[in-house]
């Protein structure tokens, strides 16, 4: 591990740059141009083979090294949320620019230590002369874009044996569990415009064909199972006229549910709704299926080589003002006390949660958390599920942020240039370029996570976003 944590200390100068370059032009799903050609050309720089536009998305790419088998692959993403612009270090919330974009999610540091990573096994196969090959994807679009399933789709994945990523979080521990899947699909209606006033029977509103869909959607939620989730906004209203019958409206959803059966199975059900609203308001209707993404199929193996590495590589320490800001930060959070609260109610053992709750007052947790292996499906999605159901697929959390920092706020973009996101940047490519060498080094636990990864998805995968659908932004006009 000793030459792992040197190479990548090494590089720390340059890898702190290249995520604060990204901090810096965040961009949101599939228009990462800058981000992409930042980390493109970084892999370039260290020698690696990088293929641009991977699966035709634009800011699609990969990054190879070495020949022959084990195939590793490490996922890195770059996108950025909108409207979460956020002056850097700013305990309160004030906008670099009003209703840009923010690294909401860490993104930023997700990408670029998936690179540090890469670059460390880069040097393990130079300097062993082992036969393995590292290949790093850029993976764009996992905010409301899924780019990793229809990177999947197109068959990107299938030469790996299997894959590591990681998240930047408030505490650090080997990740196990599930996610949710989903479908994001837009609903548009055309109607017929008219005076509303004079000539009302003339026209057909579009909009009263949204609502209507809206409010059996709202009855369907007592007849689908409790887990499942149906999100929507209403896009477009049909103009700002009350005297003119919309002619136009348009409706996004996104549903969820713990399997990909189960979120096919209630989309058909929203269909007929709209379907429904269509025939009642004799409106025409358009389903633009957008994006889908699959639950993520743990894989017990490979996050127990996570966690073993976690405990191996020295933890991040922080300064005395590192540890002031974050208290600052912490303060205000909605949520004091929820990051270690949940760990100890998911560990076993008085002793075990007594120990997790000896760390509710640091603002910064420097511990690793138990390794809690789990089957549930947590509340959000991501697009790594894709991955998972093509080959073994493992993840770290790692702490960068402040206790108690809620995701995809103005807090955790504050956060994302200060040192504790560095050092947990740092931290994670050491980890995971440690669990892959043991890998590369151990076919029987590769052996062994495939034996399980078969177990767990059964037929295999099936994509579920249809072939034709195209990855795109919805991010809004302006």
């Amino acid at each position: 591990m000793n030459r792992i944590i040197g190479v990548i200390e090494d590089k720390k100068d340059k890898l702190t740059a290249l995520s604060d370059s990204i901090w810096d032009v965040p961009e949101t799903a599939f228009t990462e141009f800058q981000s992409a050609k930042l980390l493109c050309d970084a892999l370039k720089s260290e020698g690696f083979e990088v293929e641009e536009g991977v699966a035709g998305i634009s800011t699609a790419f990969s990054g190879k090294f070495g020949s022959g088998k084990p195939v590793i692959g490490i996922l890195g993403e770059f996108d950025a949320l909108s409207g979460l612009s956020q002056v850097a270090g700013c305990v309160e919330k004030n906008a670099l620019v009003k209703g840009a974009n923010g690294h909401g999610c860490g993104h930023h540091l997700l990408g670029t230590a998936g690179i540090g990573a890469a670059i460390a096994i880069k040097d393990y196969l130079q300097s062993t002369g082992n036969e393995g090959t590292v290949i790093y994807f850029g993976c764009p679009g996992e905010e409301g874009g899924s780019g990793k399933a229809f990177m999947a789709r197109e068959g990107v994945f299938d030469m790996l044996d299997c894959a590591l990523s990681w998240h930047p979080s408030d505490a650090t521990n080997a990740w196990s569990g599930s996610t949710l899947a989903n479908v994001q699909v837009a609903y548009k209606f055309k109607g017929l415009a008219a005076h509303a006033a004079a000539v009302p029977h003339l026209g057909r509103s579009a909009l009263d064909a949204v609502e209507l869909m809206n409010v059996g959607v709202n009855y369907l939620r007592e007849h689908v199972i409790p887990e499942a989730r149906m999100h929507y906004a209403v896009t477009n209203t049909g103009g700002f006229s009350p005297n003119v019958v919309q002619a136009e409206a348009e409706v996004l959803y996104l549903i969820r549910a713990p399997k990909n059966a189960q979120v096919q199975d209630i989309y058909k059900r929203i269909n007929k709704i709209a379907q429904g609203a269509s025939l009642m308001t004799e409106t025409d209707v358009e389903i633009d299926f957008i994006k889908a993404c699959s639950n993520i199929i743990p894989n017990n193996v490979m996050e127990k080589v996570l966690d073993n590495t976690l405990r191996e590589i020295p933890h991040p320490t922080y300064t005395a003002e590192e540890i002031d800001l974050a208290g600052k930060f912490r303060a205000t959070s909605p949520a004091i006390g929820s990051t270690i609260n949940g760990f100890a109610d998911e560990v076993s053992g008085a002793e075990n949660k007594k120990a997790v709750l000896a760390l509710s007052d640091k603002a910064l947790i420097d511990e690793v958390m138990p390794y809690i292996p789990s089957e549930a499906a947590l509340a959000g999605s991501s697009d790594v599920g894709d991955v998972s159901w093509v080959c073994p697929t493992a993840q770290i959390n790692v702490a960068c942020y402040a206790a108690d920092t809620p995701g995809h706020s103005w807090q955790l973009v504050a956060q994302g240039k200060e040192g504790p996101a560095h050092k947990g940047m740092l931290y994670a490519a050491k980890v995971m370029a440690g669990a892959a060498i043991k890998l590369m080094e151990n076919p029987d636990l590769i052996q062994q996570a495939k034996e399980e990864h078969k177990l767990r998805v059964g037929d295999g995968y099936v994509c579920p976003i249809p072939k034709g659908v195209q990855p795109r932004s919805i991010a809004p006009k302006k």
